[in-house]
């Protein structure tokens, strides 16, 4: 055998893939950027070894809801800064770009980087630039065509459409505009991502003109007219939504990802299908930080990482249709994207409106792309408390 037969083997981390049902301590090898071998006593032929012993070695995150228009937009973090030094290969971002701006954000975003970025376009024209002013507040700005045009110009970033159905970015137009959207989707062959939270709408009358395939955005939100009914149950039309096709995204977000909502719907079994950060500008240095950290608060409102993993992998990856370009599994001959992550100690964490858990917090300790390694950033939180 060559004694350098890999450029790499990620060595004794225990191996998860929610694809393949892997779960095993073994060696993971990485040649040409390729997972060449997975299996016992592969270090001895490899140039580079990554000790991964008690680590968990996982498919390439991929985070189904972002938002990462920096320098453009107010909302938006930097790409490689709060998600590929994080742990995370793959993203998409969630409405931050309209038609208008999303040739800058091709340029600025989706090119620079190693990461795989995809996007569900804003309705508007304008994107989401700036919170203060809700972009559908002239609704002028939602131009089917241009939205349309970009879309078919752009297959392989443009996944989807946004809209947020808040009051304060559409007034009190929402039952027009949000019947807009779903008839562009239509139009299209497009899922449409729909951010619910202090909506004039109750979720029983937004989910009834949803599609199989659209997406309800922070499904654990605090604000009025979420998924619980009075006696703190999942409401019986959100089962319903999701027997004919409509998905949950958590999105925790800035102001959405309430413990007090979560707790009670993940103790009934109710889990979201995407596990998302929402990650932007306003919340990557705190209460969100990244995805690892929102997989950690989920370990703490007690779902196992069985649970958990195929949510941060093989369904967002599919979900985007990045499943067919190799991301979200682990599979031998497919390309190696992989994120080891490390149990680091419990840290208390907090939600949107500042309610705490403790957590066993994750801690990504390597990310490879294409099998190349790549820096990392530490957590900016606080040290861990124990």
């Amino acid at each position: 055998m060559s004694e350098n037969l890999y450029d790499t083997v990620v060595r004794g981390g225990t191996v998860l893939d929610h694809a393949s049902g892997l779960n095993q301590v073994a060696d993971l090898a990485i040649k040409d950027g390729k997972v060449a071998a997975i299996g016992d006593d592969l270090a001895r032929s490899a140039a580079n070894v990554v000790d991964a012993t008690g680590a968990t070695v996982l498919p390439g995150l991929v985070e189904g809801h972002t938002h990462i228009f920096e320098k453009v937009s107010k909302v938006g973090a930097p790409q490689d800064e709060a998600h590929l030094r994080r742990g995370v290969v793959a993203a998409a971002d969630a409405g931050t770009a309209g038609a208008s701006t999303f040739p800058a954000f091709r340029t600025l975003v989706v090119e620079p980087t190693v990461m795989r970025i995809v996007n569900f376009l804003n309705v508007s024209v304008l994107g989401l630039i700036d919170f203060r002013y809700g972009e559908l507040l002239n609704p002028d700005t939602f131009n089917v065509d241009d939205a349309l045009a970009t879309a078919a110009e752009n297959p392989d970033v443009v996944r989807g459409f946004k809209i947020r159905l808040s009051e304060d970015v559409l007034g009190d137009k929402i039952v027009p505009l949000l019947e807009k959207a779903i008839n562009l989707g239509e139009q299209a062959g497009l899922p449409v991502m729909v951010h619910i939270g202090e909506t004039a709408l109750t979720l029983p009358e937004i989910l009834d003109r949803l599609r199989p395939g659209d997406i309800i955005a922070h499904c654990y939100t605090g604000k009025e007219n979420g998924i619980l009914d009075e006696n703190g149950a999942v409401l019986r039309e959100v089962y319903k939504a999701r027997e004919r096709g409509v998905m949950y995204d958590s999105a925790h977000g800035k102001s959405n990802m309430s413990f007090k909502v979560a707790k009670p719907a993940i103790a009934e079994g109710f889990l979201p299908d995407i596990l998302s950060s929402d990650t932007s500008g306003r919340n990557w240095r705190g209460p969100v930080f990244d995805l690892v950290t929102s997989m950690s608060k989920f370990l703490a409102l007690g779902v196992p990482m069985s649970e958990i993993l195929p949510r941060v992998t093989t369904v967002p990856a599919k979900y985007l249709g990045l499943d067919v370009e190799g991301y979200g599994s682990l599979t031998v001959g497919g390309p190696a994207h992989v994120t080891v992550l490390k149990e680091v100690g419990a840290t208390v964490l907090p939600d949107a409106a500042g309610n705490t858990i403790e957590a066993p917090r994750l801690e990504p300790t390597a990310v490879f792309v294409n099998g190349v390694s790549h820096e990392l950033t530490e957590w900016r939180g606080n040290a861990p408390s124990a």
